[in-house]
């Protein structure tokens, strides 16, 4: 039987929040091309031809999944910066050099991952803050309801939600085709030692 080199505590920690902000996003994500696609307000037949349209689960449904789905993946994000704080700090203090010195610092690659990286803390940071006006400002309701208009209107909002989103999105498969190596090697060590630690009790029984 072969050997499976130990997963360290600290790579297996960062696994585990990598896989479920992978989830979550992935939620967070469908969840929000499907408002895209079928958007609110208007009348059947009119002009939303797809109003009441049911996929899956009835809009509620897609709403409640999008608004806590995307609460709980700020949450581990949050986290996720903590763990790469000194990350961060690093590498903002080697940009800073280098702005000063005005000379490239690093190779190619890193500062690929660098710049990926920076795009997808932005984007996720306006999607956020975007988000989260959506959940506290009350729904127009179709024009019911006035718009509260906080620093802007909720037509800008949602154009800046959207977009800042899709900005998210990009960034992050770009940031996991690069980091798809370590993904691939940690998830075969973890899953080959989960069936190891199966298959010992089996062993010790004969």
């Amino acid at each position: 039987m072969n050997e499976v080199r130990k997963v360290s505590k600290l790579t297996r920690n960062n696994w585990i929040l990598d896989a479920g902000l992978f989830l979550a996003a992935l939620v967070a994500s469908l969840s929000g091309i499907y408002f895209l696609i079928f958007p609110d307000g208007g009348y059947k037949g009119g002009r939303n031809p797809y109003y009441g349209i049911q996929i899956i689960f009835e809009r509620a449904g897609w709403e409640w999944m999008h608004t806590w789905i995307s609460l709980a993946m700020i949450i581990i994000a949050l986290v996720h910066l903590i763990f790469h704080w000194k990350w961060v700090v690093n590498t903002t203090k080697r940009i800073g050099r280098s702005i000063i010195e005005r000379k490239p610092i690093g190779n190619k690659a890193s500062w690929t991952n660098t710049l990926v990286n920076g795009v997808l803390g932005f984007g996720f940071l306006i999607c956020t803050i975007s988000g989260i006006y959506f959940l506290l400002a009350p729904h127009t309701k179709g024009g019911l309801i006035a718009d509260p208009m906080i620093l802007f209107s909720r037509t800008v909002w949602d154009i800046i939600h959207t977009w800042s989103g899709v900005m998210f999105v990009g960034a992050a498969l770009i940031h996991f085709v690069i980091h798809w190596g370590w993904v691939a090697k940690v998830t075969h060590k973890i899953v080959k030692k989960q069936e190891l630690n199966k298959l010992q009790p089996m062993s010790s029984e004969i």
